[in-house]
């Protein structure tokens, strides 16, 4: 066992530097993995995987990211513990899940296991969970909250958070609960009722599952992540995961909604056409420029490739089993968000803070790259829509999330609109939730 483990350190310890020098003359340039049509060159399937993580070093007292485009920055909430995702309440409350991976003893097994957990540590992925959600109250209007209770604790990985009514769910990492909400009050003493389970076990490797509520209430939506890359830990490791699951809010029982998306985050509703869009973690290990993560409209009973292929028809030729029959199937995603960009946070513009083109558009949060060279990532971007489809190219919103030494001061994650319309992002390992907005309002409609 110890001979076995020392290889696995020293095999990842190579894989490192290795990484990290490596520089393909053929990397893609940023706008051709972007958009409804992205690049795709061929596939370069490696055994060890490229490893280039930004070390977190957190922000210096007074940094903060760089607006871009017209937009200020200033932070809403600091010194937090690993906030992932967040929730406006409506009277502005703004709640905040807290929160990391559970334990997982059947996750990342073996050489490549062991160097995807070391990264992830790099990352500031390894702290233990708070397992809470924090309620953030900006009293006095100024954009900053200046009072914090802790809303509920004891949970179980927290992340998807939605009210309706007087009903608020959440979305451990194994179950969805609800709470009885009453507008105004800063925390809630009685337990959480589980109104489902939701996919998990010993690998859960696609730990977060993240929530949203149909426009009339009566259903809830939940986003499973997949329990592996690309299958190898057997397709029956994947059932009902990969999916946005459809759930019942009376009775708690759901069906699959939309499958083959490999680890699907910011469940949001497009303001103009009404449908349900998703963001998508693809898969790793085939080149610095494949798959380039995603986001999209998911349809009833779609299909969108996982594992069995990308971007439509694009056969992903290491899984074990073929199945020719889904591929012929697979629904071609919307908008590429760039390969490995870890495109985690979606949210729409609504409300006319932002300057009237941007309505409809998407805020997106992308948590950054630790197995491509170069990075790729590590900023908050912004993406037109026009009659509810997307109309251009993306433009940068908040960046500077890694500093002149290569090193990460924050990594953004889940962004959300508060009641005045800014724009709140969470920031995992910065421990802060910024809040943007355009840094001349624009005139009220």
């Amino acid at each position: 066992m110890r001979n076995n483990l020392m290889s696995a350190i020293a095999i990842g310890a190579l894989a490192l530097p290795l990484a990290a020098c490596y520089n393909p003359q053929d990397t893609a340039t940023v706008a051709q993995s972007y958009g409804p049509s992205p690049n795709l060159p061929p596939p370069q399937d490696t055994w060890i995987p490229t490893v280039d993580i930004a070390s977190v070093v957190g922000w210096p007292a007074d940094g903060k990211p760089k607006a871009e485009n017209g937009m200020a920055v200033n932070a809403f909430a600091k010194q937090l513990d690993h906030p992932r995702s967040l929730y406006v309440l409506p009277n502005g409350d703004v709640l905040v899940a807290e929160t990391n991976a559970p334990p997982k003893p059947d996750d990342s097994k073996g050489v490549k296991g062991f160097i995807y957990k070391q990264a992830q540590k790099w990352a500031g992925a390894g702290v233990p969970s708070a397992n809470r959600i924090t309620l953030l109250r900006d009293t006095n209007g100024d954009g900053v909250a200046d009072t914090r209770s802790v809303f509920i604790k004891g949970l179980n990985s927290p992340f998807g958070m939605v009210l309706v009514g007087d009903d608020l769910y959440v979305a451990d990492s194994d179950a969805i609960l609800r709470f009885p909400y009453h507008s105004g009050e800063t925390k809630i003493d009685a337990p959480g009722v589980k109104l489902t389970d939701l996919p998990a076990g010993t690998i859960n490797h696609h730990w977060t599952k993240d929530l949203t509520a149909s426009p009339d209430g009566t259903k809830l939506y939940a986003t499973v992540g997949s329990n592996s890359n690309v299958g190898e830990n057997g397709i029956e490791a994947e059932t009902n995961r990969a999916s946005v699951l459809e759930v019942d809010r009376a009775s708690g029982k759901w069906r699959v909604f939309a499958s083959g998306l490999r680890n699907p985050n910011g469940p949001s509703w497009q303001p103009q056409s009404g449908a349900l869009w998703v963001a998508v973690n693809e898969r790793d290990e085939l080149g610095n420029d494949l798959v380039p993560d995603y986001m999209t409209s998911v349809k009833d009973g779609g299909f969108y490739g996982w594992p069995y292929s990308y971007f439509g028809q694009h056969v992903d030729t290491r899984v074990q089993s073929q199945r020719p029959d889904l591929v012929a199937k697979a629904i071609v995603p919307d908008y590429a968000l760039g390969a490995h960009t870890a495109s985690l946070g979606l949210t729409f513009v609504t409300g006319n803070l932002f300057p009237p083109e941007m309505a409809g558009g998407a805020f997106v949060g992308q948590h950054g790259s630790w197995n491509r060279n170069p990075r790729s990532g590590y900023k908050v971007i912004f993406v037109p829509f026009k009659d509810g489809k997307p109309s251009g190219a993306p433009q940068d919103v908040l960046t500077g999330f890694i500093n002149d030494k290569g090193e990460a001061q924050g990594r953004p994650v889940g962004v959300r609109l508060d009641k005045e319309g800014a724009l709140l992002v969470a920031d995992d390992v910065g421990n802060t939730v910024w809040r943007v907005a355009p840094s001349v309002r624009s005139a009220e409609k």
